[in-house]
């Protein structure tokens, strides 16, 4: 009988080995999964969301990027987009999915915040990704095109005061890997390489660190016409909105991986 269950499971990164936990709902399988991408420093997990979804028949999947609450190896944005693709990947093995009863042809992304802009950089990577959801996604090309002297040194401080989970870098490094990525890191020129996919963006109004009208309006206007999206009145880690983020969540991957 193949009760729900918790496993622990990791990842070999660039030689890093990355802590994760897989989230098993019951039955035989193979079940679809829905890989969860953390923020900087990866304070909220949205564990509910995770847990709400395995009772929902999916398989959930969150780990730890490298450098980050006691893995080894160095943050940057650079690791922790580079550990997205590899976790997601991975999870699509077939000795992995067999173990674990996954359908490696239907996986979906999940991000929250950094975690909303790697979910949406790994699925263009990626096109064996059937599904995306971004939520407060922190569009690190935008901001770095529109820095200017005084809101870099903000920035360079805020982040600092943000480390103490991670190892290995520093305020000033994170912007400066940013201003080096550029454009790159833009997420209005994924538009291309997702618009063959099922995208949701959620956006929050109430958000002072991705404000909606910098971060999830210019998006949607830019991808205007076939991506799902959502605006609500929150705070960014959705305080006071998670049971219609699990509600909209699951309407989502319920659509697009049945």
């Amino acid at each position: 009988m193949n009760r729900a269950s918790t496993s622990a499971v990791t990842f070999d990164s660039q030689g890093v080995t990355l802590a994760g936990l897989l989230h098993l709902p019951a039955g035989p399988g193979p079940h679809p999964v829905v890989v969860l991408l953390q923020g900087f420093p990866g304070n909220e997990r949205s564990l509910d969301l995770a847990q709400a979804l395995r009772t929902s028949g999916y398989v959930t999947l969150v780990f730890h990027y490298r450098g980050a609450w006691g893995m080894g190896g160095t943050w940057s944005w650079s690791h922790a987009l580079a550990d997205a693709a590899t976790v997601t990947r991975a999870v699509r093995d077939e000795p992995f999915a067999t173990a674990h009863r996954l359908d490696p042809s239907r996986v979906a992304l999940f991000g929250h915040s950094f975690g909303g802009f790697a979910a949406l950089m790994t699925a263009a990577e990626l096109p064996e990704v059937r599904a995306v959801v971004s939520v407060s996604a922190f569009d690190l090309g935008t901001v770095a095109r529109s820095l200017t002297h005084d809101g870099r040194a903000d920035l360079v401080e805020a982040w600092d005061g943000e480390l103490l989970p991670l190892r290995g870098t520093s305020g000033e490094a994170l912007v400066t890997e940013m201003e080096a990525a550029g454009e790159r890191w833009s997420l209005a020129g994924l538009g291309d390489r997702l618009a063959d996919r099922p995208v949701m963006l959620i956006g929050t109004s109430l958000d002072d660190v991705t404000p909606a009208e910098v971060h999830h309006r210019p998006l949607v206007e830019s991808w205007s016409g076939w991506v799902e999206h959502h605006e609500w009145a929150t705070d960014h880690a959705l305080s006071d909105h998670r049971v219609p983020l699990i509600e909209t969540v699951r309407d989502f991957v319920d659509r697009r991986l049945s």
